[in-house]
């Protein structure tokens, strides 16, 4: 399993990330999320909302306010190592969150989920590579779509320092038009777009 801990400037949350991949055969993945947040400001401290995960079924997030959920997901990813390519399909649904912000769009609808990655290798080595990525959410009368996708260059650079591994990520979001950067050292993960926006991750 792997668990992070994750902080955004645009949140006041703390969440703790948690994210298991159970195998279905040799390249496909039943992807479960689920995340344990928190409020810092005491002002929101009634709104905290915790997440539950249903073990093989479905990533949940539980608001302790109302006993509702806010959210609920499901994903298989299946991975295509002669094309070094992944697609993944799944179902969300979302409701407003604890402050009142709306994940999606207007309305609480059970929504299609469609994302697919490509990787081609720059170098040999592998350590220089350009990714290609986008993801699509429909709801379930198809009349409503958010899509996101872009492209990147990604940089692995290991030693960079005596046990210090670096990586070094460009990119370029293309429907919200807004380029970004990723740096990664070790356990520690920065990520910063030309909007402002940033979060930092700590892989336990």
């Amino acid at each position: 399993m792997e668990t992070s801990l994750r902080y955004g400037g645009d949140s006041k949350a703390l969440k703790i990330h948690a994210k298991q991949k159970i195998r279905i055969d040799t390249n496909t993945f039943f992807q479960v999320i689920t995340f344990f947040q928190s409020f810092l400001c005491i002002i929101h401290s009634r709104y905290s909302t915790i997440c539950v995960c249903y073990p093989n079924k479905v990533r949940g997030e539980l608001d302790t306010k109302n006993g509702q959920p806010n959210s609920l997901r499901a994903l298989v990813r299946h991975f295509y190592p002669d094309l070094s390519a992944t697609l993944g399909v799944g179902v969300q649904y979302d409701k407003l969150n604890n402050v009142g912000e709306k994940r999606y769009a207007r309305n609480d609808k059970l929504r299609y989920t469609v994302l697919a990655k490509k990787t081609f290798l720059v170098t040999e080595d592998g350590l220089v590579n350009f990714k290609i990525k986008g993801a699509c959410d429909v709801d379930q009368d198809f009349k409503e779509r958010k899509s996101r996708g872009g492209a990147e260059f990604s940089w692995n650079i290991f030693n960079f320092q005596k046990d210090q591994d670096v990586r070094l990520r460009i990119g370029y979001e293309a429907f919200e038009q807004v380029p970004y950067v990723q740096i990664r050292e070790n356990n520690w993960t920065f990520n910063a777009d030309y909007k402002g926006r940033w979060n930092v991750r700590y892989d336990l």
